[in-house]
């Protein structure tokens, strides 16, 4: 080749890169615009250490992609969303940013929380003393003791669920519907379990336990319950007193879609359901119904992507409007709460940690409290639902892959881990998987510690840490327990061990591994190997008698070991489990024979966990603190109570506890003076700084409160 035709063909080959680089210019998916409607002084103008005071920024992004990218494919219905004028999917997020008024001043790190059915979590999480109602937790009204303000940290909230409903607010996220190509409604199969705290006769389509109120109903497709659709199919509704009972049909006779209205008959309506005999408190009702109008939902997660993206690497949208966050070299790190955490999970698993320039969105990942997967990218998803033994039970939220690392499924045949996509491109994030023992006995979260089967111990891959936090219920319960049966719907008083001191403990050693290449906190989790991760029927759980300690009548304690078994879920063969995406055409979902293996961790003489991260509560004892709880008389009896660990404290006396018969040493045995009680808490508190488990700033915090107070129930 002569080098004429050489230079003329390096110009063309330059030419068409252009060409290629300005057309994925316009495909970008992207933040289009930010609208900052409203900045304030944040905490009332509050300073916070040498970080100073911190401003408060809401409003909207709105957001586009190309649904034609290879990596927008993968979003459910994406194609069949409806397209502006350039052929691009819109969508428009709530944002709430606090950050340093002094950006300068800050530790360079975005600290992104996926918000929880709409509600900011992360402050009740982290910043000791909040006061309030979960309403001032949203609106940000209290600082606490301003942990995250003192490190430096910017907050992003932002919106990734479009059926959260606005109010008390909650976060939203606005996304199209789906349609027919030809423009016509897309409907399909929706099952809507139902529950209420009261008797009412009229529920939202959308009224599960943790949905109720604060979500949006997908409306059905004829409020006509009794004429059947063309093909056949008719709207049921059932009704049982537990998710193991056979399903009671409520004859069609006895329902209306609809509202019940004071004259004894039935508003019309699409998003409600009347029935006049009444909706009973500790009853699971299931009703199947075609929907129409599902939602793109998986738009959630490309809205987490292309939010990270611009907020870290443009100074500007495309209108010109300032980031109001830009500074150079910052970081990202996403961290997410029960529901939230499984998001985070899916999200890294379904490749969307890649950004449009093929960066990492995020940097840290720190899903708490949050096994299993999401299925935000299902047609009709209903993404406020969860994975409980009596409480949503057969929703779509543990397909495997269960583990970090890639492993073998003999169940499915599968070879996969939740890290394939993002190992595959150099996009993974460092993770902390933080999870408390409820998830291992309710939230099946031996799953992610060990094969399928529960046989051998499964080792993280080198980007993951795994922290398992020994004797702790979902979210710790509040201060001060209930003082009379029932407690709640519970048998007995619910768990107050906190994650609080933990979990800064961690978020430091996150920031730390990201910033500094400071290597983290060794993982802290139950093994099969050493024998504190154990079959159910193999945990030496004490006989704990009824007892009036403190004058708080407790039943004894009913050790069932019970679990929340698995087996394989069969949605239709539109559903991919692989991915937790799809559509969902076979409901209830058929269930196979084969399951898999559930481990839970071992206890000591008192009834506490002896494997995971032993919090400095749990260190120095003053009761027995569980990961499970059970149901009440008529609220799901000896079922699971739902996300609810149990608290038994220790008789105070001896005499008092040998009266009981309660083979637990009393607190006069294991603590005879108050100075034998704080030197139990020092020493404890050294093992978890010199671990990293807890900071030392709170170390000390502790051991002055336990010199200051004595031995109180909880914190």
């Amino acid at each position: 080749m002569t080098l004429r035709k050489m230079g003329r063909l390096l110009s063309l080959c330059i030419a068409a890169a252009l060409i290629l680089a300005g057309l994925s210019g316009k495909a970008e998916a992207r933040i289009v615009r930010i609208d900052i409607t409203r900045q304030e002084p944040a905490f009332g103008g509050r300073s916070f250490g040498q970080v100073g005071a911190y401003i408060r920024l809401t409003g909207k992004a709105h957001g586009e992609i190309d649904p034609r990218l290879p990596q927008n494919a993968l979003i459910q219905d994406i194609a069949l969303a409806p397209r502006n004028a350039r052929g691009m999917v819109e969508y428009v997020t709530d944002i709430d940013i606090l950050r340093p008024a002094s950006l300068e001043r800050g530790n360079n790190i975005l600290l992104f929380e996926v918000h929880n059915r709409g509600r900011k979590l992360i402050l009740r999480n982290f910043n000791d003393g909040l006061a309030g109602t979960q309403t001032d937790y949203n609106n940000l009204t209290d600082a606490g003791d301003g942990f995250l303000m003192q490190a430096g940290y910017t907050l992003v909230w932002y919106g990734w669920q479009a059926d959260v409903a606005a109010g008390d607010g909650r976060l939203t996220l606005t996304v199209p519907a789906a349609r027919n190509p030809d423009g016509t409604p897309l409907t399909g199969l929706v099952r809507a379990e139902l529950t209420t705290m009261t008797p009412v006769k009229t529920l939202n389509l959308s009224s599960g336990w943790f949905t109720g109120m604060t979500h949006t109903s997908y409306p059905t497709a004829s409020t006509d319950n009794r004429t059947a659709f063309a093909d056949g199919f008719l709207p049921t509704l059932t009704m049982r007193a537990k998710e193991q009972d056979p399903r009671v049909a409520v004859p069609n006779a006895d329902w209306s879609f609809g509202a019940c209205n004071e004259a004894g008959g039935v508003t019309p309506g699409d998003r409600q359901i009347c029935l006049p005999a009444g909706f009973q408190p500790g009853r699971l009702y299931e009703l199947i119904y075609r929907a129409r109008d599902p939602l793109v939902t998986g738009l959630g997660f490309a809205a987490t992507r292309d939010l990270a993206a611009f907020l870290k690497h443009r100074d500007k949208d495309q209108a010109g409007n300032a980031n109001p966050i830009f500074r150079r070299g910052q970081r990202a790190i996403v961290m997410g709460t029960s529901q939230s955490g499984r998001m985070i999970r899916s999200f890294v698993h379904l490749g969307f940690n890649r950004d449009e320039q093929g960066r990492i969105a995020f940097e840290g990942a720190l899903p708490h409290i949050g096994g299993g997967l999401m299925p935000l990218n299902v047609r009709f998803s209903q993404a406020g639902r969860a994975w409980g033994e009596q409480i949503d039970h057969l929703y779509p939220a543990y397909d495997f892959p269960f583990t970090y690392a890639r492993q073998r499924d003999p169940v499915t045949g599968r070879n996969q881990g939740l890290l394939d996509r993002c190992r595959a491109d150099g996009t993974c994030p460092r993770i902390f998987h933080v999870a408390t023992a409820l998830e291992m006995w309710e939230g099946r979260q031996s799953l992610g510690l060990t094969d399928p089967m529960g046989r051998r111990d499964v080792a993280d891959p080198a980007n993951v840490r795994t922290y398992i936090m020994a004797s702790t219920q979902h979210g710790p319960a509040n201060l001060p327990l209930p003082t009379a049966e029932p407690f709640g719907v519970c048998q007995q008083q619910q768990n107050p061990n906190p994650h609080l001191w933990t979990l800064r403990a961690l978020m430091t050693g996150l920031t730390d591994w990201i910033t500094a290449n400071k290597a983290p906190p060794a993982s802290a989790i139950p093994r099969i190997a050493d024998g504190t991760l154990v079959a159910p029927n193999q945990v030496l759980f004490p006989p704990i008698p009824a007892n009036a300690y403190g004058n708080v009548r407790r039943p004894a304690v009913r050790m069932t070991r019970v679990t929340n078994p698995l087996f394989r879920l069969d949605y239709g063969p539109g559903y991919a489990a692989a991915d937790t995406s799809g559509v969902i055409t076979v409901e209830p979902p058929r269930q196979s024979a084969a399951g898999y293996g559930l481990l839970v961790p071992q206890v000591d003489a008192d009834g506490n966990d002896v494997g995971g991260l032993r919090s400095l509560f749990l260190q120095a004892p003053i009761g027995t603190y569980t990961g499970w709880n059970l149901g009440r008389k008529d609220r799901f009896e000896d079922g699971f109570c739902s996300l609810a660990g149990s608290f038994v404290p220790f008789a105070r006396p001896r005499q008092e506890r040998l009266d009981a018969g309660d083979p637990r040493p009393s607190i006069e045995e294991r603590y005879p003076s108050p100075d034998a009680y704080v030197a139990t808490v020092k020493a404890a508190a050294d093992r978890l700084v010199a671990a990293r488990y807890l900071l030392p700033a709170d170390a000390a915090l502790l051991v002055k409160r336990a010199e200051a107070e004595g031995i109180r129930l909880g914190p």
